[in-house]
C-alpha cells in the first residue's frame, strides 16, 4: 500500500445562502380584511340593536281609556258600531292577535277621532304600516302625502298623510313598532294638529 496522501482536490468554501426575508403582506389584502372586519362588526351591531328593539317592543298592549286629554270615549251605539267595523277591516288586512277600536269625542268641537289598532309580533313594522294605510282608501282615492313624524318615547315609526272625504281633506296617522300597529282619522283637523294629538293618544293607549 502506498504511503502517498490521497488527493481529494481543492475544497471550495462557500458562504451559506441567507434566509429569504418574508414577503410583505399584500396591502390590498390587508385593506380587504380590514373592510370585512368593519362590516362584520357593524353587522353585529345592527343585529344587536334590532334584537333589542324586538325584545323591548314585542309585548305591547293596547287599551281604550275613557279619556285622553280633552278627548272622551264615545259609548253610543253608533260609535260602537263604527269601532266594530274598523276592527273587522283592520283584522282582515293585517294578521293580529288582538284588536281594539274606539271613537273619541272632543267636546262640542265636532272633531271626533276614529282610532283602531292591534297587537302581534311585527318583524317589519314600517312595511306593515304602509300596508295598513291601504285600508283607508275608497273611490275618492288613497292616503297621499304620507310622511314620517316624531314617534315619541315609544319608538317605532309614525307617519301621517291625508285622504279625501265628503267634508274635504281628512288627516290620517299611523304608528307601528315590533309589537303594535294603529291608525287614526282626524276629521276637521289639519295634519299639523293631528300628528301631536296622535302621539298623545299613543302614549295613553299603548303599554309594554
Amino acid at each position: 500500500m502506498s504511503d502517498a496522501p490521497i488527493d481529494i482536490g481543492p475544497v471550495e468554501l462557500t458562504e451559506e445562502q441567507p434566509e429569504q426575508a418574508p414577503r410583505p403582506r399584500s396591502k390590498a389584502r390587508m385593506i380587504v380584511l380590514s373592510s370585512l372586519l368593519v362590516v362584520a362588526v357593524g353587522g353585529a351591531g345592527v343585529l344587536g340593536w334590532t334584537a333589542w328593539q324586538i325584545s323591548s317592543q314585542k309585548d305591547a298592549k293596547l287599551a281604550t281609556p275613557d279619556t285622553i286629554g280633552s278627548l272622551t270615549l264615545d259609548q253610543s251605539e253608533d260609535a260602537k258600531s263604527t269601532a266594530d267595523y274598523l276592527q273587522t277591516a283592520l283584522a282582515a288586512e293585517v294578521d293580529l292577535d288582538k284588536t281594539v277600536a274606539a271613537v273619541y269625542q272632543d267636546g262640542g268641537a265636532n272633531k271626533n277621532v276614529l282610532f283602531f289598532g292591534g297587537t302581534t309580533l311585527f318583524w317589519t313594522p314600517e312595511d306593515d304600516l304602509d300596508t295598513a294605510f291601504d285600508l283607508i282608501s275608497d273611490n275618492e282615492g288613497s292616503v297621499t302625502g304620507i310622511h314620517e313624524v316624531e314617534a315619541g318615547d315609544l319608538g317605532g315609526t309614525m307617519k301621517c298623510g291625508t285622504t279625501k272625504s265628503d267634508a274635504g281633506e281628512l288627516p290620517v296617522c299611523g304608528w307601528a313598532d315590533h309589537g303594535s300597529l294603529a291608525l287614526a282619522m282626524f276629521p276637521n283637523r289639519t295634519v299639523a294638529e293631528a300628528a301631536p294629538l296622535f302621539q298623545q293618544i299613543r302614549t295613553a293607549v299603548e303599554s309594554r
